[in-house]
């Protein structure tokens, strides 16, 4: 996810903008007097595809939605990567500055919601020790039926927390044997569906999610390692290819209910996510045409800039606009499509006004000055002089 610095990434303060120098473009934090090439512009525009359509799949919940991009694999995916350069320069460090950067916009969260739930009527409330999830979470945080449409979304952070604290160990297994490290926690996987009880139940929810999106969190170090950029594009698209096709056969072949559902088979939708991510990651297209469309390019990094509130808030803006349809009484509203419209556009009002409001905590996360804008500022070079050129290596 999503979430994390860039591979390239800096301790310097600053923000991110597009600098422009004659034809060529580059997206740069400037900050402490020095501009610096810094952002993955696939990466980022990977990311915010997919917290677009996970918004989407909670706002219209149709299964073809999560068929068609399998956003949390490739969020996954991306944070291995990521994790791989910080690892190398300090493990301790790169641990620390992941769960700072994460972190912060939970406990905005829970500063929020813990006491809406209390005050709203919260019977059968946990324990205070357990709250403390809402600190550090190591299970999903305790919630209440009113706060279970922002709880609810939760796993992915916990996930996300655990699969952080394992990477040393899984960057130093994979060095030691690529296939086996991706290929072990699918194993672990089989055998935890097939003894779904062994861990109880809150703990077996953790290590469920995390061996399902471990392999992506692996096959996104391999991608920073080199070694899926060394497979054979044939060899990469066969087997993307039939990971997608047999996971989708599995789920076709064993209907829930009398319909197919992916998401009901932990194993078959993992493999499903990794068939992306294969090949997701084996190519890194060039993204020079991104900064030359100048709306969808600011969208990009706005949503890279607030991509931990969007993903925490979107759920409680849809919840809020669906609970508003009556009062508002949108059923006037002639026909479906224009209610579901309707519906869709204030539950991204309700979002917008949660990251501007929320947004600038992950300024402070991440050690910048914050803002209440998300939206990153442009910056024009002055002419060059003819001695002064730009070199295209220094903005790859």
């Amino acid at each position: 996810m999503i979430i994390g610095r860039s591979a390239y990434d800096t301790a310097a303060p600053g923000y991110y903008g597009v600098v422009r120098h004659g034809g060529l473009s580059a997206l740069v934090r400037w900050g402490g007097g020095r501009v610096q090439p810094n952002r993955d512009r696939y990466f980022d525009g990977l990311r915010a595809l997919a917290i677009i359509r996970v918004v989407l799949f909670h706002a219209f919940p149709f299964a073809w939605l999560e068929l068609i991009f399998p956003s949390m694999g490739v969020m996954f995916a991306l944070g291995g990567s990521l994790m791989v350069k910080s690892l190398d320069r300090d493990a301790v460090g790169a641990v620390r500055n992941r769960l700072r950067r994460l972190l912060p916009s939970l406990w905005a969260m829970g500063l929020i919601l813990i006491p809406l739930m209390l005050h709203y009527g919260w019977p059968e409330h946990p324990s205070w020790p357990r709250l403390l999830l809402w600190i550090v979470p190591i299970a999903d945080p305790p919630s209440s039926e009113f706060g279970y449409s922002a709880a609810g979304v939760l796993w992915y952070l916990v996930t996300y927390l655990w699969l952080v604290l394992l990477s040393p160990l899984l960057l130093a297994l994979y060095r030691r044997a690529h296939l086996a490290t991706v290929l072990v926690p699918l194993a672990g996987l089989v055998a935890l569906t097939m003894s779904p009880g062994v861990f109880g139940e809150t703990a077996g929810w953790v290590a469920q999610n995390v061996l399902a999106y471990a392999s992506c969190w692996i096959l996104g170090m391999a991608h920073r390692e080199g070694d899926l950029a060394k497979l054979h594009p044939g060899v990469v698209i066969g087997l993307g290819a039939t990971c997608i096709g047999g996971a989708l056969a599995w789920a076709w072949t064993h209907p829930i209910e009398n319909h197919m559902d992916l998401t009901g088979f932990p194993v078959a939708y993992s493999v499903y996510a990794i068939g992306f991510v294969l090949v997701l990651m084996r190519w890194s297209p060039p993204m020079g045409w991104l900064a030359r469309v100048r709306p969808l390019d600011g969208f990009v990094s706005m949503v890279n800039n607030r991509a931990v509130t969007i993903y925490l808030w979107h759920n409680v803006a849809v919840t809020i606009a669906v609970y508003l349809f009556d009062p508002l009484q949108l059923w006037k509203i002639p026909t479906q499509g224009l209610e579901y419209l309707a519906d869709f556009s204030i539950a991204m009002v309700l979002l917008a006004v949660a990251v501007l409001a929320l947004g600038w905590v992950e300024d402070v996360a991440a050690r910048r000055r914050p803002r209440i804008s998300p939206f990153v500022k442009r910056v024009r070079l002055p002419p060059a002089r003819p001695a002064t050129t730009v070199s295209p290596a220094v903005l790859h």
